[in-house]
């Protein structure tokens, strides 16, 4: 099995070309249930905004509210992704109109919903609340900028979706308003 993690920054200024960005990092992790795992549209959402607004309740920001126009853009990217097998951020315009975005690959339906949005919550030990982008005690705002979109506290608004192809799930959780934003700090 093995599992992608992507977070879009709002680092327009500085950020390499899609072109130019290294390939995500494929983690080999071990199952610890049988068959595959279950899925269901409604499990995806309530999953997502659970764990979604616990991470953000522990650092004492407002709860996320399901949307589903973002989950429907959600749905729109995963699916591309899945069709063209690229993992990759969306094309977006800067400024108004622009939704902050974590993606996550892994093996078709061997991960649960849960284990999806916990790898992005498991970034949480290497954040530091200083500004965007030195918000990470590793030195790379990609080691926490999954984290710090879920808990940035300008965002109101999530919507996720999943879409797969013969081996690969792709989740797209989409955010407004986006979160990472230079010169800001999340908290």
């Amino acid at each position: 099995m093995r599992i992608i993690l992507a977070s879009l920054m709002m680092l327009a200024a500085c950020a390499p070309s899609p072109s130019q960005q290294a390939a995500p990092t494929r983690v080999v992790e071990p199952r610890t249930f049988a068959g595959p795992a279950p899925r269901d549209p409604a499990a995806l959402q309530r999953v997502m905004l659970e764990r979604h607004n616990a991470a953000r309740r522990a650092v004492g920001v407002a709860p996320l509210v399901w949307n589903d126009a973002l989950a429907r853009d959600a749905q729109a990217y995963a699916e591309q992704m899945a069709r063209t097998g690229r993992f990759a951020h969306a094309v977006q315009p800067q400024g108004l109109g622009r939704e902050g975005e974590n993606l996550w690959t892994g093996t078709r339906d061997a991960y649960r919903y849960r284990e999806m949005v916990d790898a992005w919550i498991a970034e949480k030990k290497w954040f530091r609340n200083g500004v965007t982008p030195d918000f990470s005690t590793t030195g790379n705002y990609e080691d926490v900028a999954h984290y710090t979109q879920i808990i940035w506290r300008g965002s109101k608004a999530v919507g996720c979706a999943l879409a797969s192809n013969r081996s690969d799930d792709y989740l797209v959780c989409r955010y407004s308003p986006p979160g990472n934003v230079v010169g800001q700090k999340a908290l």
